[in-house]
């Protein structure tokens, strides 16, 4: 067997960079938080932002209610007590990750002296504040939504 001829580099190149390691670090660089972002890869194009999504009922109601409770200098375990609920099953409604059923939310919003119906509008006052642009229908091309589009 032959040994293959080693290519020479080309000045600037990726070759002249150091590598990072197969785990993703190199031992001379310094080390990354798991939130910090990576830096831009040269000639490759950056994707657009993302535009921002509208929050979910749960997010939003989360959301409301955290405000509603330190509005009024509450602890979690107080607000949680007189709804009859746990302070987990609370904190995990306030940060949006539970949805919490009708007569939940009546119990929330008795126990932060306020209605239902008060509560239900703060939310949706709160979404549609939140709302992202939407494009102007005029913008569409009628052949994009047509059934022909659909079909093909």
């Amino acid at each position: 067997m032959s040994e293959h001829p080693r290519l020479q580099a080309i000045p600037g190149g990726l070759d002249e960079q150091p590598r990072p390691s197969r785990q993703g670090t190199s031992p001379t660089a310094a080390p990354r938080g798991a939130n910090s972002p990576r830096p831009p890869l040269r000639g490759v194009p950056t994707p657009p932002a993302r535009p921002t999504r509208e929050p979910l009922w749960r997010e939003a109601l989360g959301e409301r209610l955290r405000a509603l409770r330190l509005e009024q200098g509450e602890k979690l375990t107080e607000t949680a007590g007189r709804a009859g609920l746990s302070p987990q099953y609370l904190s995990e409604v306030e940060r949006g990750l539970k949805e919490p059923s009708s007569e939940m939310i009546a119990a929330l919003a008795g126990a932060l002296g306020t209605s239902l119906g008060n509560l239900t509008r703060q939310v949706a006052e709160d979404l549609l504040r939140h709302r992202p642009a939407q494009p102007s229908r005029a913008l569409i091309s009628p052949l994009a939504v047509s059934p022909v589009m659909l079909a093909a």
